[in-house]
């Protein structure tokens, strides 16, 4: 077992038990010390005040005066040497710590990971930390990292009020926490089962953030909620996280319809792209212009697994209203929110007033 190294706060000098003893014999003090060591009285008091070492040759001649073993005076004397270099070193490590810091300050958003909890205050932990977060061995690494995603960010999207350093942050936080989830081995036969539980679990909107992550799971599927940073408009985050994949949300809406479509947007990305390529990933912004085949194909998976074309072309045929939307819902066991999502999103209009309880419970 290795034993943890012990560093004073401040090395003590053999010459203060010097001090100590004449402070409690009466027989001599410190000038009659000095005449029967045969030194001057200045010399004797810089050992005191620890500005001179204790010699083995003082040590021999302490033991004769004092009758305290010379081993031992070299032993105290030997022990200030090792403790003031171990002072000195963890004083240069605490600079230099300090140096690392300053440094992470400019590429990290340090008060978001203080607020959720990651960050310990201590310096040596809080920097250890980091830099698993991020996946890096030295802090030059960081910065080049940091680097590179900002050229990656602004080319996904230069229309996007984006802050490079929190969206970096939120993608390697998410990439770290599915580290350390543990779940099944991941069937892609199994996914159309899940995705009929899972609108079970939406039309009844009741724990559904945690039944749903406890039901992805179970399938293999990592699921994580990654609380939003300022500038770092991300809807949802679908990679490989080891032998699973995985789906990372923002959760920016407290609403079903949203948390669904996402949820399910990310899951098409799964089941059409990810499935058969672990080396591609997929980071969906917000309001992007998302042009590519990719995000078409996953916007249109999502709409027919939340509401198949069948059931929306028979909704079609009414003029639709609150009750009615609520009556269909229980009619084919939808939300009733995820209905009216669908129909803001064909009419592009979300401004209908309605009472119908969109709230992600």
């Amino acid at each position: 077992m290795e034993t943890k190294e012990i560093i004073p706060f401040k090395a003590t000098h053999p010459g203060l038990l010097i001090k100590d003893e004449l402070d409690v014999r009466d027989e001599i003090n410190q000038r009659e010390l000095a005449k029967k060591m045969g030194v001057k009285a200045s010399f004797l008091n810089e050992i005191i005040k620890g500005k001179r070492p204790v010699t083995a040759d003082i040590a021999v001649v302490l033991e004769s005066i004092l009758e305290i073993s010379a081993d031992y005076w070299m032993r105290f004397q030997s022990q200030y040497e090792i403790d003031k270099a171990r002072i000195k070193k963890k004083t240069v490590k605490r600079i230099k710590n300090v140096e690392i810091w300053n440094i992470i300050k400019e590429y990290v958003p340090v008060n978001y990971f203080k607020k959720h909890n990651y960050l310990t205050n201590t310096l040596e932990d809080d920097i250890n930390i980091i830099k698993s977060i991020y996946s890096i061995n030295t802090i030059d690494d960081l910065v080049a990292n940091v680097a590179k995603s900002k050229h990656s960010f602004h080319r996904k999207s230069e229309k996007l009020n984006i802050d490079e350093k929190n969206m970096f942050a939120w993608n390697s936080l998410a990439i770290y926490e599915a580290k350390k989830q543990r779940v099944n081995v991941f069937n892609p036969n199994n996914l159309q089962q899940l995705y009929i539980e899972l609108n079970r679990i939406f039309f009844e909107n009741i724990n559904t953030i945690n039944k749903t992550k406890v039901l992805l799971n179970r399938y293999g599927i990592k699921f994580l909620s990654i609380n939003k940073l300022e500038k770092t408009p991300i809807d949802g985050y679908s990679f490989w996280s080891e032998n699973n994949p995985t789906i990372a949300l923002t959760l920016r809406h407290n609403r079903i319809d949203n948390f669904a479509f996402t949820l399910f947007h990310e899951l098409g990305h799964i089941d059409l792209h990810l499935r058969n390529d672990r080396e591609i990933e997929f980071l969906d912004l917000v309001n992007e212009n998302k042009t590519n085949k990719a995000e078409d194909e996953a916007n249109s998976f999502a709409q027919q697994k939340l509401i198949s074309n069948e059931i929306w072309n028979e909704m079609l045929e009414f003029s639709l209203n609150d009750d009615l939307i609520i009556e269909l819902g229980r009619k084919f066991e939808i939300n009733p929110a995820i209905l009216l999502g669908r129909v803001c999103f064909e009419t592009d209009y979300y401004a209908i007033k309605t009472k119908i309880d969109k709230r992600l419970k």
